[in-house]
């Protein structure tokens, strides 16, 4: 997923507008709704306005959410309050988890005691225009959440589509009951209600993964690899980690590792560089660290046996921030071992074992480093 500028205040108002919309749509189903449902004894119909009447209590927190998390930084969270629009995804997805409850509920209750239901035409008619409404509502909301990349926009979108379905379901029921006299409300109100719980569910696991903090997309940090990469004078790019503090603000740290040649005005402005580019690429806020290889003699003879060694560890992802210490005879290296690895130390004994046989007179420590990105 590639990172894009975003103009924040155009962000915000558009995110405001959109639940403003559907605020006022979904009032003005719940008024038609209701006064369908009561009219025709349809408890199915009476669901389905309660369920917009939580619709419209999504739309305030996700514009509340919005409000809250453009706040500036302070000295509590200094990347700001972006995780906040977490928040409020989670707070939207509870709702839909207790809207597919409470359908699931009432609809076991419409089959142990079945009530006559009375459609007309009219109100076929009117659920038929719900649906479409619904349909327009999801997709216009969902499409607004992707373009501003706004997760609570997303799956207040979503809801509003399983909202669609539920209504379809509904309309079915009606149908079947105008044309064969069946009584199917209950049925088709349980598979439905099933249908949103899941979906709940799985959107519940999704924001609480981005509010706990997770690994970043692996197509973004391909990219920003590529990027660092491309500079001449960089070598590798390990421990390459993002931190996602809300939609629009990543933070993020690399070593980088160059030539043990360079003196210290090269190595600052090719970090200078690096992190200017990134920031304009990305909008990624990059801390840049060094390893200086040991590239000639025999220091970088036994940099490129310990690279060779490691690749014959499948378990041993990555070796980096190699140093030799030629006075002390302490070479010191970072491995990133997979985190299936049941034994990790064993792993790291085992490949200094084989570097010792090598290099008799030095000592290696490797020091266990996180598979943050390289998978």
């Amino acid at each position: 997923m590639t990172r894009t500028k975003i103009n924040m205040l155009k962000r915000e108002k558009a995110i405001i507008k959109t639940s403003l919309v559907g605020i006022a749509t979904n009032i003005v189903l719940v008024f038609f709704k209701m006064g369908v449902g009561v009219i025709s004894g349809s408890i199915a119909i009476i669901l389905d306005a309660v369920n917009n009447l939580t619709d419209v209590l999504s739309s305030v927190v996700t514009a509340v959410g919005t409000k809250l998390a453009n706040r500036r930084p302070d000295k509590q969270h200094p990347h700001g309050h972006g995780r906040i629009e977490y928040l409020a995804t989670l707070a939207v997805t509870i709702v839909i988890l207790a809207t597919g409850v409470v359908a699931l509920k009432e609809s076991i209750e419409k089959i142990l005691a079945p009530n006559e239901t009375d459609y007309t035409n009219l109100t076929l008619i009117i659920v038929a225009v719900a649906v479409l409404v619904k349909v327009v509502l999801g997709r216009y909301v969902k499409r607004q959440g992707k373009m501003y990349g706004a997760p609570a926009l997303m799956a207040a979108g979503q809801d509003a589509l399983m909202d669609a379905i539920l209504s379809l379901a509904t309309l079915a029921a009606g149908i079947l009951n105008r044309v064969l006299g069946l009584q199917l409300e209950g049925y088709l109100g349980v598979l439905i209600a099933i249908l949103i719980i899941k979906t709940a569910i799985e959107m519940m696991g999704e924001a609480a993964r981005a509010t706990l903090g997770q690994r970043a997309d692996a197509q973004l940090i391909s990219q920003v690899k590529r990027q660092i990469e491309s500079f001449d004078k960089v070598q590798g790019v390990y421990d390459l980690a993002l931190h996602d503090y809300g939609p629009t603000t990543m933070v993020g740290t690399v070593q980088i590792q160059v030539q043990d040649s360079l003196t210290a005005r090269q190595i600052h402005q090719l970090t200078q560089e690096i992190m200017a580019s990134v920031r304009k690429k990305f909008q990624i806020m990059m801390t840049v660290g060094i390893y200086a290889a040991n590239s000639r003699g025999d220091a970088g003879q036994m940099r490129r046996d310990v690279e060779r060694l490691a690749k014959e560890h499948p378990e041993i992802l990555q070796v980096n921030g190699f140093l030799a210490n030629e006075k002390t005879r302490v070479v010191t290296f970072d491995a990133v071992v997979d985190f299936q690895t049941e034994d990790p130390e064993k792993a790291l004994r085992k490949l200094t074992r084989e570097l010792r046989i090598l290099y008799p007179e030095y000592k290696f420590q490797a020091q266990m480093d996180a598979d943050i990105s390289v998978s």
